[in-house]
């Protein structure tokens, strides 16, 4: 079972970046996907970014152009560039990630969350 830990979150203002870290406690080499959802407040959670074990990565179009994902699997880290940062970016963002078991059944595992907000 891997063990993620989100970092980086915090408060930023409109137009500003924010990096967002998700360390995995073992190897990701053999995660199918890793991604970010978030959460606002009376939301529900959506997808914002996820990068598969290729290297293909899928954006949500409310942040295509502003956001970029990756992994370091030598750091078993993945990231979140977050550039041009907007209010209704604040959310708690979640990174998961997706790996099959030895039945070959698809297992969620999920971070416990970091706080962005985006204000002045």
């Amino acid at each position: 079972q891997v063990h993620l830990v989100e970092s980086g979150g915090g408060l930023v203002q409109p137009g500003g970046s924010l990096r967002l870290s998700c360390a995995a406690s073992g190897s990701i080499i053999s995660t199918l996907v890793m991604g970010w959802y978030r959460q606002a407040t009376g939301n529900q959670r959506e997808l914002v970014a996820r990068i598969f074990i290729s290297g293909t990565t899928n954006y949500a179009d409310f942040v295509k152009g502003r956001f970029t994902i990756s992994r370091d699997n030598a750091k078993s880290t993945m990231y979140l560039q977050m550039n041009s940062l907007k209010a209704e970016d604040s959310a708690v963002y979640y990174c998961y990630a997706d790996r099959a078991d030895s039945k070959l059944t698809i297992v969620r595992t999920w971070g416990q969350g970091t706080q962005v907000t985006v204000s002045s």
